[in-house]
């Protein structure tokens, strides 16, 4: 396989992780020190110490995708090690809802103090795209690891 065939999704990776670095870096060092309304800002610093706790797994899981893009490049994606980056992958993103799960009774009492209960939906969106990609990633693992199961099969057999 060509050297740049996966320089679109190398770039894409990291134009996702950049703003959640700086989103941590600025964002999330001004906000509990400037929060909307005072009166429930300490209900805040749990969610924000989830959010830094939870960037941990993410760019984890950014960075074994990028070495399983390298490893694509090589011309060794039906390799051991692209299911262990499949399985590392898998893993972060459990990792990833799990401190979002751990997150949401402090959203629940934001939105239940604010009344806004859409505030709780929009707090579910992360727990779900994670175990969706969680579970895309072990699927997918599986198959890879089927796929090079057959052709240490058939590499015997030839």
């Amino acid at each position: 396989m060509k050297r740049g065939s996966t320089l679109f999704l190398k770039i894409a990776i990291i134009l996702i992780g950049v703003p959640v670095l700086s989103l941590g870096v600025f964002g999330l060092t001004w906000l509990p020190n400037n929060p909307v309304n005072p009166k429930y800002a300490h209900m805040i610093y749990p969610i924000i110490l989830g959010m830094y706790v939870s960037a941990i797994p993410f760019f984890i899981a950014l960075y074994q995708a990028f070495k399983l893009l390298n490893i694509i490049d090589i011309n060794q994606a039906f390799s051991k090690l692209s299911v262990k980056c499949l399985k590392n992958i898998k893993l972060c993103a459990a990792a990833f809802s799990g401190v979002y799960g751990l997150i949401m009774p402090f959203v629940f009492l934001i939105a239940e103090f604010d009344d806004a209960p859409g505030l709780v939906i929009i707090g579910m969106i992360p727990v779900f795209a994670s175990i969706v990609i969680s579970v895309f990633a072990a699927v997918l693992g599986k198959l890879l690891k089927e796929a090079i199961d057959i052709k240490d099969d058939n590499d015997l057999t030839i």
